[in-house]
């Protein structure tokens, strides 16, 4: 399970809804999640808006951890865990536990489904394939809502260095094409998404976009007031999954190249202790920066939000990929909304929301040009402030309370007449 971290008050989210989605009060809804709850973010907070409607959900995910409760209601989510653990590893572990996942969710949603007819069926990618898990309910009438987290084809490209014309690939752009014909709606967090989506899967106006917005009542620098950067260090942040394509082991180069240019430097990283993570250690033990490289294993986003605030610049080093150069780290929000600067990778799927001088951009693969922006933003202070200002303004386009209601529309046309109004 994740690391608690410190004690954190967070504010209870009183955000009204508008009267029009009364109509979600008392209808039924399923999750089918192949990840954990409610660890994680984006599912946990779309379930969380459809109980605040007055819906009823049932949640079917995997466990993280064997300690975990097979069964309980988390925020008026009823949450039931299969003993089935997302390990990382090779494609064909990927496939079983896909496809076991997927008779179970089988089985749960007919079972289910008998006590009274679901009105929704919301199924999280990844696999896309899950929407057939809902055939039963949708049978019986229920509308499918596919939450494209992230495009298959790209993201398995990118971890397992797939040839993008290979019979595995190939298969993923059928599946996908597939699940989205089968699917009422699609949501999906971003622009590249939608666009590529809508490339070559779908007509446009069946995906539409619902953002990885940080939740405003965890991510708010109000709740820690007293919480500054120390000022005799310059602390280097970044969390998140510690893999290859995020490009640690270049965050790592980048602060040997600063260290003799800044006093006081030092990294501090929050994510899982991966097999990635070990290849990074070692290269900070290589390049003589092991004693400014601080690992704090994985935090709650509650932890998370309190230790923003310590540090001096917030960094997304992804490297490019297929994947990450149509991805929009949600992470770069959660720095702006906690009024901390980032450096991001100037990579499409950022570009589709901020023009040059509202965030601070280097070259995607270029550890000295991610060193330089590092560098950039601690000597010019006042200069980062306003680039700070700009990128800000932009996340207060995106704020969560605005993108829960446009999930929550979607639902409602989803529920109704089993998508088809």
């Amino acid at each position: 399970m994740k690391a608690a971290g410190p004690t954190v008050k967070t504010k209870a989210d009183t955000s009204a809804l508008p009267p029009r989605l009364a109509t979600l009060r008392g209808r039924r809804a399923a999750v089918l999640l192949y990840s954990d709850f409610p660890n994680d973010t984006r599912p946990y907070r779309a379930a969380e808006a459809m109980v605040a409607a007055g819906m009823q959900v049932d949640l079917l995910c995997i466990t993280r951890g064997f300690d975990a409760p097979l069964r309980e209601t988390v925020d008026g989510v009823s949450v039931f865990r299969l003993p089935i653990r997302h390990r990382r590893s090779g494609k064909v572990a990927y496939l079983v536990n896909y496809l076991k996942f997927f008779v179970r969710a089988f089985l749960f949603l007919a079972r289910r489904g008998l006590g009274g007819r679901y009105d929704v069926v919301h199924v999280h990618n990844m696999p896309d394939f899950l929407v057939f898990a809902a055939a039963i309910p949708k049978l019986r009438g229920a509308g499918v809502l596919l939450d494209m987290h992230d495009p298959m084809p790209e993201l398995m490209t990118t971890i397992y260095d797939l040839n993008p014309g290979s019979a595995p690939t190939r298969l993923l752009h059928l599946l996908e094409r597939m699940s989205f014909w089968y699917s009422d709606r699609i949501i999906t967090p971003n622009i590249a998404f939608r666009d590529l989506f809508a490339s070559r899967s779908c007509r446009a106006e069946k995906v539409k976009i619902v953002l990885n917005s940080p939740e405003g009542n965890v991510f708010d620098p109000e709740l820690f007031p007293a919480t500054a950067p120390d000022p005799a260090e310059f602390r280097v942040m970044h969390h998140g999954l510690i893999a290859h394509r995020h490009g640690v082991d270049q965050l790592v180069e980048a602060i040997a190249i600063l260290r003799p240019k800044i006093p006081g430097l030092r990294l501090d990283l929050y994510g899982e202790a991966t097999p990635f993570f070990h290849e990074v250690e070692a290269l900070a033990r290589k390049l003589g920066v092991l004693d400014i490289f601080h690992h704090h294993g994985e935090l709650s986003k509650e932890a998370i939000a309190a230790e923003i605030p310590k540090c001096d610049v917030g960094i997304v080093s992804n490297r490019r990929s297929v994947f990450t150069e149509i991805n929009f780290p949600t992470r770069i929000f959660e720095y702006l909304a906690m009024n901390r600067p980032v450096v991001a990778p100037s990579t499409q799927g950022i570009r589709d929301y901020f023009q040059a001088d509202e965030i601070v951009l280097f070259t995607p693969g270029s550890a000295t040009d991610m060193a330089e922006k590092i560098l950039w933003v601690r000597e010019h202070p006042g200069e980062a402030a306003e680039v700070l200002a700009r990128g800000q303004a932009v996340y207060r386009h995106y704020l969560w309370a605005d993108e829960r209601v446009r999930f929550l529309d979607l639902v409602a046309s989803v529920a109704k007449d089993g998508g088809r109004s």
